[in-house]
C-alpha cells in the first residue's frame, strides 16, 4: 500500500431512523434491533465491519435507539449471573464479545432530513480518514466480504468506492440509484454520475447503488456545500456531494460485488424473506426448520 494512502478504520452506521413500515412494532424496538433468528440486523452490519479490518464504529442513533447501545454494551450483571447459574457459558461468551467487537461511539442524530447529516454529525470522530459509511438496515452477504473488497479497492487506488449490484427487476430503477461510467477494470467502474429512481427506460445501465460506502474525507467539504446551498425543506442528500466530488476531479468507483447477495430489511416483504432465508441456513436449526418451511400448505 502506498505511503499517501491511510487504512481504513472507521465507519459510520445511519440508525437513526423511526421503522415506521414496522409500526407498531417499532414504537418501543427499534427496526434495527429486529431478529434474523437469533441475532438483532444491526450485528451483522457490525460483524462484517469488523472481520474487515473496522475497529471504530459511529452509531448515528436518534432519542428511541438506547437499545442498540445497550446491545453492545456490556453484559448486566444480572443476564451474566442468570448464564452462570444456568450453565449456559457459551451463551455467556456469546454475550461478551458482543461489546468487544470494536470501540463504539454514539451521536444523536441532529440536521435536515437526509442521508448526508448522518455523515456530517460523525466528522468529528473521522477526521481526515477515509471509512465507510452504511445502513443498518440492509445488507451484501459476498465471498470475500463486501466491505473487504471495497477496502481491497481503496487501497489500491485511493478513491472513493461505492458498494454496487446488478439488477434484473423492473421495479428496482425506480427503487435505487443508477451508475453512469466507464470500466475500468473486472467488476470495477469510474463514476460519472448516478441517477436517483431513473425507471427503467431511462437508466443508464443495471449496476444499482446500495447499501454502502467508503469515502476518501474529501467527501466532508463536499456535503458543507451542498448544506448551505441547500433549500429549506428539501432532504440533504449524499449524493448531491458525491456529484460536486465527481465534477471537481475526485474519482469515485463503483464495485460490482462478487459473490454477493444483497438482502433490503427495510420493509416487511424482504424482511420476512431474509428471515426465511436465514432460518434455512441456520447451523442449529436449519435442517429442521426448511423440513417446516416445506410441509406448510399455502393457502
Amino acid at each position: 500500500m502506498s505511503n499517501a494512502i491511510k487504512p481504513v478504520r472507521k465507519a459510520v452506521i445511519a440508525a437513526a431512523g423511526f421503522g415506521t413500515r414496522f409500526l407498531p412494532q417499532t414504537k418501543a424496538m427499534p427496526k434495527e434491533m429486529l431478529p434474523l433468528v437469533d441475532k438483532p440486523i444491526i450485528q451483522y452490519i457490525v460483524e462484517e465491519l469488523v472481520q474487515s479490518g473496522i475497529e471504530d464504529i459511529v452509531i448515528v442513533t436518534g432519542y428511541h435507539k438506547r437499545s442498540i447501545e445497550d446491545h453492545f454494551d456490556h453484559t448486566s450483571a444480572e443476564l451474566r449471573s442468570n448464564l452462570k447459574r444456568s450453565g449456559k457459558f457459551e451463551l455467556l461468551e456469546q454475550t461478551r464479545k458482543i461489546s468487544q467487537l470494536a470501540n463504539f461511539a454514539y451521536v444523536r442524530q441532529k440536521g435536515p432530513y437526509g442521508n448526508g447529516t448522518p455523515i456530517l454529525n460523525a466528522e468529528h470522530l473521522i477526521g481526515d480518514e477515509p471509512f465507510i459509511y452504511t445502513f443498518a438496515d440492509d445488507f451484501v452477504v459476498a465471498s470475500p466480504l463486501r466491505f473487504k473488497q471495497m477496502i481491497d479497492t481503496y487501497s489500491r487506488t485511493g478513491s472513493s468506492v461505492l458498494t454496487c449490484i446488478r439488477i434484473k427487476n423492473d421495479d428496482d430503477y425506480d427503487r435505487y440509484g443508477i451508475i453512469a461510467g466507464n470500466e475500468v477494470g473486472e467488476g470495477l467502474f469510474n463514476v460519472r454520475t448516478i441517477i436517483e429512481k431513473p425507471g427503467r427506460d431511462k437508466a443508464p445501465s443495471n449496476l444499482a447503488s446500495v447499501s454502502g460506502y467508503l469515502f476518501t474525507p474529501d467527501i466532508f467539504n463536499h456535503l458543507h456545500t451542498a448544506l448551505e446551498t441547500l433549500e429549506p425543506g428539501k432532504e440533504f442528500y449524499q449524493q448531491t456531494a458525491m456529484q460536486t466530488m465527481i465534477d471537481s476531479g475526485k474519482e469515485i468507483l463503483a464495485c460490482e460485488i462478487k459473490n454477493g447477495r444483497y438482502y433490503d430489511t427495510g420493509n416487511k416483504l424482504e424482511y420476512l424473506k431474509t428471515v426465511v432465508e436465514f432460518g434455512i441456513n441456520h447451523p442449529e436449526i436449519g435442517d429442521e426448520f426448511k423440513d417446516y418451511i416445506k410441509s406448510v400448505s399455502v393457502v
